[in-house]
């Protein structure tokens, strides 16, 4: 991986330019992303045997471009952290790396690069950065600053101390971060919110503020034992949330929870995650021809690119190597593989802070989750990789329309409204409970809030839907199960008057089948691809009348993989009402 960019390197090797559209950042900031990105790929990769071998000339390779980056003068310069606001970003993977690799990249370096280097980062003391995980890249080049013996006016302890106090006030319990402290849970709460504090730690050392670390590694501990269960037995990680183009940047915790005696995972099952997920992403094509990281899940998939990814986004992939700085000793190493919570037997589980009611099934490998709680802002418009019902380890939200995994009012003008905000009113073992406003507009106040409650067992969510009162408008309803992809259009396996399954090829299955209430059901075909293939296909239930203010409605939708099938749906027992709705 670190050869194939080397030919888009410039001559100073300062700034590599990988092909496709620039971020919104601009061309001059993506290759300063492509050096930042890969040199802390390098730094695992050096500091991994202590620089004892470096077959490569990694470390002058990048002691070259770290001496053209931060010489003003330079036609290859890096932008200034006060020039461009993405280049704060990209500082943070730098400094790490010149940590990790001191002995063998900056004790080396003239006097007069270093103070180059360290001039660069100054321009980061006091600077603005959003609210959210970004305050940790300020933080984390402030320790770097600090430890290399920086003027006091090229860092801020006020930046260390607001990393530290900002994070407190996100942390939502259980290990669990929100990023900005909105309800946007996603992969950065692993890949951002676990390791950055945790590598402050190790670059302050002893000037980091005590029991600072325990109270990290405490958490990541928390957080590992419900992450290892969203990692599918074939070590795909969860499709949700943004910057899914990082790919196996989703290991970053668990390699994070190794190398700081957080985790309370079986070193062998820690790298059987590592090496599935890894597999995972390198058998299904995230490597272009030329050896470079593609903007995609699989292989190219453009719809996952944000405004601010640019060609070199894809690296931070890098963190899903930090597991190199394991010494060859360590038992993560030499200890027997052991299966993943998705191998070893069919479980639920409840994820509080989330709101994520949780399902694996041994027999595929697929891992479900019923979100009930999780919707990114408040404010914004709705966001199908937060705000679906229904996420998993082998399908993604259909971008192009709003079936699929949703609980819909659909108005006159046959337009679907969408979540938000959502109420999580109760997550347990086996049952998740929510509420939300229907909106078709992000100011829209005129529709009425829906409760819904999931219920988990095997590959089956039975899903409970109640319109609260007052119902003013001549509303359907429509419910969507789970989106499938293939390369070839899925087939439609079962259709009868109360059910219809779809399947793929290789015998992916989606299934709804209607349990209570006046829904029938059909599938809807997206116009566009799906991050799991060119053709997709989507089993729905909606109501041909408009629905009635206090009746439930119930369905059973099912996601399977298993050559045996789905089976039938559990029969729950009439119970008393569950939380927020009445009995069902």
């Amino acid at each position: 991986m670190l050869l194939a960019v080397r030919p888009y390197a410039d001559d100073s090797h300062a700034l590599i330019s990988l092909p496709g559209p620039a971020s919104h950042s601009g061309r001059w900031s993506d290759g300063l992303e492509g050096f930042a990105r890969t040199f802390l790929l390098a730094a695992f990769r050096l500091a991994g045997d202590d620089g004892a071998s470096d077959p490569h000339g990694l470390a002058s390779w990048y002691a070259e471009g770290l001496t053209a980056g931060t010489d003003p003068s330079s036609a290859s310069r890096w932008p200034r952290l006060d020039e461009i606001g993405q280049a704060k970003v990209e500082a943070a993977s730098i400094a790490i790396a010149l940590h990790e690799t001191r002995a063998a990249i900056w004790d080396r370096l003239d006097s007069g690069v270093r103070e180059r280097v360290l001039d660069w980062f100054g321009a980061f003391a006091g600077a603005p950065v959003p609210d959210n995980n970004w305050v940790w890249f300020r933080a984390v080049v402030a320790a770097f600053c600090r430890a290399a013996g920086a003027d006091p006016a090229r860092w801020s302890e006020a930046d260390i101390e607001q990393a530290i106090d900002r994070t407190e006030s996100w942390y939502a319990g259980d290990g669990w971060y929100t990023d900005g402290g909105t309800r946007n849970f996603d992969h950065y709460s692993g890949w951002a919110m676990q390791f950055y504090p945790l590598w402050f730690c190790r670059i302050a050392g002893p000037q980091a503020p005590p029991d600072l670390a325990s109270r990290y590694r405490s958490r990541l501990r928390r957080y590992l034992s419900d992450a290892a269960h969203l990692v599918g037995g074939d070590g795909a990680p969860l499709f949700q949330g943004r910057s899914l183009t990082y790919r196996f940047a989703a290991l970053a915790p668990f390699w994070t929870g190794a190398l700081f005696d957080a985790t309370p995972l079986p070193p062998g099952l820690t790298r059987r995650i590592a090496n599935r997920m890894l597999g995972y992403f390198l058998d299904a094509g995230c490597l272009r021809p030329d050896g470079t990281l593609s903007i995609g899940w699989h292989g190219e998939y453009w719809p996952v690119r944000q405004s601010y990814s640019g060609p070199a986004s894809p690296y931070w992939a890098s963190k899903g190597f930090a597991g190199l700085l394991l010494p060859p000793g360590h038992p993560v190493w030499t200890s027997a593989e052991e299966p993943l919570p998705a191998e070893r037997g069919d479980f639920t589980r409840a994820v509080a802070a989330p709101g994520w009611l949780v399902s694996g099934t041994a027999a595929d490998g697929v891992v479900r989750v019923a979100n009930h709680g999780t919707d990114h802002t408040a404010d914004a418009v709705y966001e199908p990789f937060y705000c679906r019902m229904s996420y998993s380890t082998r399908t993604a939200p259909d971008l192009s329309g709003d079936v699929d995994s949703a609980v819909a009012l659909i108005d006159g003008a046959g337009r679907a409204s969408y979540r938000r905000p959502i109420r999580l009113v109760s997550v347990g073992d086996h049952v998740a409970v929510s509420s939300h406003r229907a909106r078709w507009a992000p100011d829209d106040e005129e529709g009425p809030w829906l409760t819904t409650a999931s219920t988990a067992r095997g590959c089956w969510e039975i899903r409970s839907i109640q319109v609260e009162s007052p119902v003013t408008g001549s509303w359907r309803l429509r419910i969507g199960g789970w989106p499938i992809a293939a390369p070839a259009p899925p087939v439609i396996i079962e259709q009868t008057p109360d059910t219809v399954a779809v399947a793929t090829e290789d015998g992916l299955t989606s299934l709804i089948r209607v349990l209570r209430g006046a829904l029938t059901p059909g599938v809807y075909r997206p116009p566009d691809a799906n991050a799991f293939g060119q053709r997709a296909a989507v089993p729905f239930a909606g109501s041909a009348g408009p629905v009635a203010a206090g009746e439930v409605y119930v369905v059973a939708v099912a996601l399977t993989a298993d050559p045996a099938g789905p089976g039938e749906p559990p029969r729950l027992a009439e119970a008393g009402p569950l939380p927020g709705m009445g009995a069902v």
